[in-house]
């Protein structure tokens, strides 16, 4: 194998693509300290800040998704789409990578498809248990299939999956903190039970308004329970005023929350969007958590991620229609409940897969020595 590799990782759009993508990267790197890597990601999009912030190179394509909604608005889409293949055709003979690999988003398409054109070896990384779109229409030519749920070979070639899992931030894990220190560094009281709510680094409307309606049924609780509420930056204003409306003091609001691994530790109870990184991080931490599927999003993947772990009582799914009338109430219940909390992270630990990064390193390494 040639000691300096030239490797291309490809997607984005959201962390649950960006961090397994800089998770294999780093690993990549750690391995073979020479190669280089060069991220291909979509304009505007969040990857054009956090893969720098990384360490890493980044170029970015025009292409943005499909509008199901109004179809007359795809021709502009078809336009960013036509110029993306083209730039990616530049970058590829630049760049010239001994293989191309694709961590889902936009940006995906147009550089795998490019490179598989040009007979590079490609690489892709589905996080969903319900396969996306873009790397369906790829599989057929890629040499394997990185997955992390049993079943892909409903949307796959059965010889070419390889059972990896998904990569996490890898200080997540090797947080050593106990949950009572790790609550006192966040400021709050270890004998209080605490509930994290996240919902990603640009916030989740339904979930933020549940927590809103329910300020005041979460201050009645302020002698046994706290809650870390992690807004998102879209979200900030209209939290924190309702948050002063209601004077619960056992509510610790941030737009976003960078110490993610202090927070997990401190956390008794999360709840969270399903997309499949988030998940992948509550199974490598055997977190207790509840589940509010976002709808926002292709083919409802994430309802059937969600599913997945009900199936087997590693969650509870509270579907977003139903999350203003019922989230708050449930998820009191639930962190004052202690056997269902120790069979919810019993459970969810058992379906985790560790060292996906090195996994899937292992199966880069495995198709350029063929």
């Amino acid at each position: 194998m040639n000691s300096d590799l030239k490797i291309l990782i490809s997607g984005g759009g959201t962390g649950g693509h960006i961090f397994p993508a800089i998770a294999i990267a780093n690993e990549i790197k750690r391995r073979h300290p020479n190669a280089k890597i060069l991220f291909v990601g979509a304009e505007n999009r969040m990857e054009m800040e956090r893969v720098p912030a990384a360490g890493y190179e980044i170029i970015g394509l025009p292409v943005c998704g499909f509008d199901r909604k109004n179809l007359l608005r795809n021709f502009s889409v078809l336009l960013k789409l036509f110029k993306s293949m083209r730039r990616a055709r530049a970058i590829l003979r630049d760049f010239n990578p001994d293989m191309a690999i694709g961590v889902g988003g936009y940006a995906s398409g147009p550089m795998l498809k490019e490179a598989q054109k040009r007979h590079i070896p490609t690489l892709i990384q589905e996080q969903n248990s319900y396969a996306g779109v873009t790397n369906k229409l790829l599989a057929a030519r890629a040499n394997a299939i990185c997955v992390a749920y049993d079943g892909m070979d409903k949307f796959f070639p059965a010889d070419k999956i390889v059972m990896t899992g998904n990569p996490v931030r890898r200080n997540l894990a090797e947080c050593n903190l106990s949950r009572e220190d790790a609550i006192k560094q966040l400021g709050l009281n270890p004998s209080r039970k605490t509930i994290l709510v996240v919902g990603g680094s640009l916030g989740a409307r339904t979930v933020n308004e549940s927590i809103i309606a329910g300020l005041d049924t979460i201050k009645s609780h302020e002698r046994d329970t706290q809650v870390i509420w992690q807004t998102g930056k879209y979200y900030d204003d209209t939290t924190r005023e309702a948050l002063e409306r209601s004077g619960a003091r056992n509510v610790m609001r941030v737009p976003f929350i960078a110490g993610m691994d202090v927070a997990y530790r401190a956390a008794d109870l999360v709840v969270s969007r399903a997309g499949a990184g988030s998940i992948s991080e509550l199974q490598i931490l055997g977190k207790p958590s509840i589940l509010v599927p976002s709808p926002n999003v292709a083919e409802d993947h994430q309802t059937k991620n969600a599913l997945a772990l009900v199936a087997k009582d590693a969650a509870i799914m509270v579907r977003d229609a139903d999350a203003c009338s019922s989230l708050v109430d449930l998820m009191l219940s639930t962190v004052a409940d202690a056997p269902r909390l120790d069979a919810l992270s019993r459970n969810i630990k058992e379906m985790a897969l560790v060292d996906a990064d090195a996994r899937i390193v292992d199966v880069m390494e495995k198709i350029l020595k063929k």
